[in-house]
């Protein structure tokens, strides 16, 4: 976590941003266009700098934490997630496509797409069997070497 920017008109500046960014992510839940992660991270970001209380109440917030949590330990996604996300950031803009009877606002929307599909392409995938770094792997056997090491350390006295 960041710590808290020494200003306090800084950190009430950091806190409303954070407020701000999380309606916007919430009202992206609903609109298609509005992307919701993004916005939910910024306000990670600025509750960290602004806030310990909000940035720790997010971090517990049962779907919104494991994504910042995510972000913040590793600045990747799941492998999991991002078919997903192009799943349904597909999904959004073709029926929002289907539902707009002009040309300008579906070339809008195209362009909207793209520039979210290239954001979305850029961000880095965490390796699948990737485990914590001072956690092993649950099915992980000690190699010959530490294995020799452990049992050497259980002769002496």
């Amino acid at each position: 976590m960041s710590k808290l920017h020494d200003s306090r008109l800084m950190r009430v500046v950091f806190l409303w941003l954070g407020v701000v960014a999380l309606l916007l992510g919430a009202l992206g839940v609903v609109l298609p266009v509005l992307p919701t992660t993004p916005f939910v991270l910024l306000a990670a970001a600025c509750f960290a700098r602004g806030s310990e209380r909000f940035h720790r109440r997010l971090l517990a917030h049962h779907i919104a934490g494991p994504i910042v949590h995510e972000w913040e330990e590793h600045r990747s996604m799941p492998p999991a997630v991002k078919p997903w996300a192009f799943g349904l950031m597909a999904a959004s803009f073709g029926v929002s496509l289907a539902l707009v009877p002009t040309a300008w606002h579906r070339l809008m929307l195209l362009g909207i797409a793209a520039v979210l599909a290239f954001f979305l392409w850029r961000v880095p995938v965490r390796a699948a069997d990737a485990a914590e770094p001072d956690t092993p792997a649950p099915d992980a056997r000690p190699s010959p070497a530490d294995a020799a090491c452990q049992q050497a350390s259980r002769a002496e006295p």
